[in-house]
């Protein structure tokens, strides 16, 4: 399956919502430390001598940590860039006149952001600032920000169903649930005793969401209930970066971590474990589920490669 060669260390991968071949990877320089930054948009083709060619890419000063494809516009990206920023980047434009928007509010690096699938109109960043802000496209500035967690903020992701509900995941061992009708959280879950770097909410019952955490598991919740877990999920060597719920299968989740590997659980069976794959020799640190083609997974990592392939298959296989 198709594999890309990034001059700088992967962060993060998005499938696009919109085309089923292409694929956006934010990548840093000097595994995000100190350097540039480049966002690559990346096609697949059938074509067994090339099958993934670059569309463009943009490069930033700092590391982009984190991209997300706006809902509205098929040709628009937000990236979630070191310096503080969130920069927003359209494929239909020149290079010369991206980026289009460029939102300099945090004060720490933005770790995440996060395009709302209900409404549309609205993305969220989350940032080693200890905050989460909401923006809107057309609007200079932030809509609000949220200011509760104690520690740096890693994940902020929009509710699948409910266009005000959000979570955000932090370095302060709790899971906040917000509705941006109201003043402040509406739910704190202590969920792990070390740091959360990453949540997600499942397609198919906006009540349950996953965090996944330095102390190497991933648990899910019912928020409804939620003094203990539905499950935990161990089988990751070190911390698990990023996990995913499947936009097709409603027990199907994907994660990867920094013991090199992505891993695909069944959160509502005993031997929760479907899948393991180590194609990755560095930290793995993003994985994508596409919206639109069942079982196709992407990967990218500190190795500087990004790795698309379907569920299954062997990842390093032309």
């Amino acid at each position: 399956m198709p594999v890309f060669k990034t001059p700088f260390n992967g962060y993060s991968v998005k499938f696009s919502p919109f085309y089923e071949n292409r694929i956006a990877v934010a990548t840093a320089q000097n595994f995000g430390i100190l350097g540039n930054g480049r966002l690559h948009v990346l096609e697949l083709s059938s074509n067994p001598t090339l099958p993934i060619t670059e569309l463009v890419a943009y490069d930033t000063a700092d590391g982009i940590y984190d991209v997300t494809w706006s809902e509205s516009h098929d040709s628009v990206v937000v990236a979630a860039v070191a310096d503080g920023s969130v920069k927003l980047y359209d494929l239909a434009l020149p290079p010369t006149s991206n980026p289009i928007r460029s939102f300099h509010e945090h004060t720490r690096e933005v770790h995440s952001a996060d395009y709302n699938p209900v409404r549309r109109d609205s993305f969220l960043s989350a940032s080693w600032d200890d905050t989460v802000k909401l923006w809107t496209v057309d609007r200079p500035t932030s809509v609000r920000t949220f200011k509760e967690h104690a520690y740096c903020v890693y994940s902020a992701v929009w509710n699948p169903r409910h266009a005000d509900v959000f979570a955000s995941a932090s370095g302060d061992c709790t899971l906040r649930i917000w509705d941006v009708r109201e003043p402040g959280s509406t739910m704190i879950l202590p969920a792990h005793e070390h740091e959360i770097l990453s949540c997600d909410w499942n397609k198919y019952d906006e009540c349950i969401i996953a965090t996944a955490s330095v102390d190497k598991s991933i648990k899910v919740w019912d928020v409804r209930s939620f003094r203990v877990p539905i499950s935990v999920l161990n089988g990751h060597g070190y911390a698990v970066r990023k996990v995913k719920f499947s936009p097709h299968v409603r027990n199907l989740m994907v994660s990867c971590s920094y013991d090199m590997s992505v891993c695909v659980w069944d959160f509502m069976v005993e031997d929760a474990l479907v899948s393991r794959y180590d194609h990755h020799t560095e930290f793995a640190v993003g994985v994508d589920m596409s919206v639109l083609v069942e079982g196709l997974l992407a990967s990218t990592g500190w190795d500087e490669l990004a790795y698309v392939w379907q569920h299954g298959t062997d990842p390093r296989a032309p």
